[in-house]
């Protein structure tokens, strides 16, 4: 509902008709079909424009709902780990890291850190060069490492290789790299010394 005696009115072309009497623009949005739609309600005198009312608003839903869709789309996964995590589940943890990464996902790495863990904060790190290197290929760090009393932190972002065909390939590859590392880390670790629980 217009209250304003008076209006500013557009046209539906974006043209300036002049101020005039609320009466006179809706005569003027009759004759063409569209309606008088109050845009600047603030200004003196209010600013209303000619225009199909229904599509403006089906216009405006299909802009918030590409505004959601890019929010969702830009999600920040987070993966939480232990300096003392056993190889089954830091394959696990990897392979989760990976598909959050391939699926365009940023990805919270987090290394929790408790009890008389904190006097090492090497084994903290460790994990985290560990990390960053199995997925150094389809990932990069963005930021610098966090360090706090109770975690390290960083943030890893897809590494943009374009096209389709460039991501099938990129997810082929990063399985059997996977394999391949959890293969040698398993070895290497057990004959170093028995994997602990999380």
């Amino acid at each position: 509902m217009i209250r304003a005696p008076e209006v500013r009115v557009i046209d539906e072309n974006k043209t300036q008709l002049g101020i005039m009497s609320v009466p006179q623009a809706l005569a003027i949005a009759r004759e063409k079909g569209l309606d008088l739609v109050e845009i600047a309600p603030q200004a003196t005198p209010p600013v209303c424009r000619i225009m199909d009312y229904g599509k403006f608003l089906y216009e405006l839903r299909k802009k918030e709902h590409a505004v959601q869709k890019q929010q969702k789309q830009a999600q920040i996964k987070e993966i939480k780990f232990r300096p003392k995590i056993s190889i089954h589940d830091y394959n696990f943890k990897i392979k989760h890291v990976r598909r959050f990464i391939e699926d365009g996902h940023k990805v919270k790495i987090t290394i929790l850190i408790r009890g008389r863990e904190k006097a090492h904060p090497e084994m903290a790190q460790e994990i985290m060069k560990r990390i960053l290197a199995d997925v150094s290929d389809i990932a990069r760090q963005d930021g610098e490492v966090k360090h706090h009393d109770w975690a390290s932190t960083v943030l890893i972002v897809p590494i943009k290789t374009g096209g389709k065909d460039a991501k099938a390939k990129n997810q082929q590859s990063s399985q059997k790299e996977v394999q391949n590392n959890s293969q040698q880390k398993g070895a290497a670790q057990e004959s170093q010394q028995e994997p602990h629980s999380d």
